[in-house]
């Protein structure tokens, strides 16, 4: 019976460590959702917590409402599609970019304004030139979720984008 219960404290103390490591992924200087000098921005810090999955936490300022304390559904749906693309990227040294070739928003309930909200990523089916993805954003007190996605993401031509001119883009994993 004791080594049950230390077996099982184990377990829970382990699921608390791994629960505990997440990476954080690189932000750039100007995208609207990331961008850490984007003077407009929402300058979201974003973390893989494990393979194919990312968070971000963020409490979104009146100057985004639409209603009165109700974020504006474009914001919303740029904060979706942000985080399901992040699903898919992959280590900072070698990022999957992608664009957004459907995204498909469920509007749950209304996202509040000044209220911690959790933003989950989670990586669906992957294919060599596109991927699959869904985004939630949760009341982060009540668990409740608010807004979801399913988006398709298309990579981005090697010839539209060098990825060996990423420090000029200020792509890198600035402090919190």
């Amino acid at each position: 019976m004791v080594s049950i219960i230390v077996h099982d404290f184990c377990r829970h103390l382990l699921g608390i460590i791994v629960f505990m490591a997440k990476t954080k992924q690189p932000n750039s200087r100007m995208c609207f959702i990331c961008g850490m000098e984007n003077p407009i921005g929402l300058h979201l810090h974003i973390y893989e917590t494990e393979p194919g999955v990312v968070e971000a936490s963020y409490i979104a300022p009146e100057h985004f409402q639409g209603y009165p304390g109700v974020l504006h559904g474009g914001i919303v749906a740029a904060m979706l599609d942000e985080i399901s693309g992040r699903a898919h990227m992959g280590p900072a040294e070698d990022p999957r970019f992608m664009f957004t070739g459907k995204l498909e928003i469920k509007y749950r309930k209304n996202v509040p304004t000044g209220r911690l909200l959790k933003i989950v990523g989670r990586a669906g089916r992957a294919r060599t030139r596109m991927a699959e993805s869904w985004a939630g954003i949760y009341d982060a007190e009540s668990g409740e979720l608010l807004a979801e996605a399913e988006a398709l993401h298309v990579n981005v031509p090697e010839d539209q984008f060098d990825t060996s001119r990423l420090d000029e883009l200020g792509w890198k994993v600035y402090p919190e």
